[in-house]
């Protein structure tokens, strides 16, 4: 058997597809391509092309978790949970890991960190909130402790500011439904009651 053609492919310009015999065999990223060292005109065995497709697939499972996390970060559970809805099995997947891990591409800690910071930027959240959002991306409670801990916003101008935005929209005049409000963004009754009565 014979590499006939590597061709780089037209809607993934990072990635290129193998042809052994004229036929499409495998694909891999530029790195890996380089990597590998293959070239047109190489002669393989069938051991040699096992092997090379073996690697295809874990090419192709961190490359895809690469792009995942390029549009922002994951947590370890989230990028688990990606590989197993794309069907890699145990071995893919912990390989995949393992590898992002070694690369400081997967860290609970500093994704917590950057989450709490983000939302803080982008939104008036609660505490309490943020302790939710990331139980739910299976954030250690040990870690999300840490964080919270470490953050300094003083939740009752967040709660000040909040309220003094949901003011303008008429359905917020009324008390009731902005304490309702309030409540479901996870702030405290008493906090939100001693709040409404300095406003």
């Amino acid at each position: 058997m014979k590499i006939t053609n590597i061709k780089q492919q037209m809607r993934r310009q990072d990635r290129y597809s193998i042809y052994v015999d004229g036929k499409y065999a495998f694909s891999f990223s530029e790195n890996e391509l380089i990597a590998s060292g293959l070239h047109s005109g190489q002669e393989l065995s069938d051991q040699d092309l096992h092997g090379l497709k073996d690697q295809a697939v874990l090419d192709k499972a961190y490359d895809r978790t690469l792009n995942l996390i390029s549009h922002r970060p994951r947590s370890a559970w989230e990028l688990r949970d990606y590989l197993k809805r794309k069907d890699y099995d145990e071995e893919v997947s912990a390989h995949t890991m393992q590898r992002l891990q070694d690369r400081g591409y997967v860290d609970d800690a500093d994704f917590a960190r950057r989450w709490v910071e983000t939302r803080r930027l982008l939104r008036s959240t609660s505490q309490r909130r943020l302790r939710q959002e990331l139980l739910q991306k299976h954030i250690t409670t040990d870690i999300i402790d840490q964080v919270l801990s470490a953050d300094e916003t003083d939740e009752r101008q967040v709660l000040r500011d909040l309220i003094d935005r949901k003011r303008k929209q008429t359905k917020y005049q009324d008390n009731l439904k902005l304490m309702q409000y309030l409540s479901r963004q996870g702030f405290n009754y008493e906090d939100i009651k001693t709040t409404l009565a300095e406003e």
